[in-house]
């Protein structure tokens, strides 16, 4: 319900007010802000991004926490299931029809990744397809298209909340195969600071997947599109293209596009 008290606010009453609720309770969310307020969630986005930039709040998906919450920065893969659900399968299954007979294919890890290898393994004309992934539930998903598939595991010590393999030992198969074309997940997508992904040791396997293939594919829903992470993957120009959502915000779409990224929209 619009609070007829703060309706068509100025922007620095509105910022106020949204610290008052952020300080009682902890968190606040975009869409209830917006319908508080009368103003869109893109209004409520720009005041959120400013008091983020002051100091006064962090920023996280679907709303901002006070700047001292304790915040784990990276849901795990269970958790990650159930956002974005419809978005990613239908990112998958484009990145899937990319697929040929007989190529060769770097499957990341993720719950976007486990989407596809699925859609992949439904693809019932597909034959003779290798798959390279450092992702253990991808592997297990792509284990039902045996031998239609050959399916290689890169090795690598194994890190919980991803069920991936990292380094030390994640990387050095890369050093001897060339890939046909490389799905690589990630936590961003931005014009200015390119790929970029929560962990670092993930984000270093993820530059040797796309140094080892030759067509180079970033598969991000929506809430991936304008975000930046700590550890830099790669600059938009050394990727082929993105497979993102119906979600994703119109500017950074735009500037991905006028970057000279080509971006899909599924």
């Amino acid at each position: 319900m619009i609070d007829h008290e703060y309706a068509s606010a100025p922007a620095a009453v509105r910022r106020t007010r949204t610290l008052d609720l952020l300080s009682a309770g902890g968190f606040v969310r975009v869409t209830e802000l917006s319908t508080l307020f009368g103003v869109s969630e893109v209004t409520i986005r720009s005041d959120l991004d400013a008091l983020e930039a002051s100091g006064d709040l962090v920023r996280v998906h679907g709303g901002a926490v006070t700047a001292s919450s304790p915040r784990r920065t990276e849901p795990t893969f269970e958790e990650a299931l159930g956002s974005q659900r419809q978005e990613k399968l239908s990112i998958a299954s484009h990145a899937a029809s990319l697929v040929s007979p007989g190529d060769s294919v770097i499957v990341d890890v993720g719950t976007t990744a486990a989407a596809l290898a699925r859609a992949l393994v439904d693809r019932s004309e597909l034959h003779d397809v290798v798959v390279i992934t450092n992702g253990l539930k991808i592997a297990l998903e792509l284990e039902r298209a045996l031998p239609r598939f050959t399916v290689i595991v890169t090795g690598g010590t194994l890190r919980a909340l991803q069920h991936s393999l990292v380094n030390p030992l994640a990387d050095g198969l890369f050093d001897t195969l060339h890939a046909d074309i490389a799905f690589i997940g990630c936590n961003g997508v931005d014009a200015e600071r390119g790929i970029t992904n929560i962990n670092l040791p993930e984000a270093e396997v993820k530059r040797r997947m796309l140094g080892a293939a030759t067509r180079r594919i970033v598969l991000a829903d929506g809430s991936k599109i304008g975000q930046v992470h700590l550890g830099r993957v790669a600059e938009v120009s050394q990727v082929d293209g993105v497979i993102t959502g119906g979600s994703a915000r119109a500017k950074p779409l735009a500037e991905l596009r006028e970057a000279g990224l080509d971006v899909t929209r599924v």
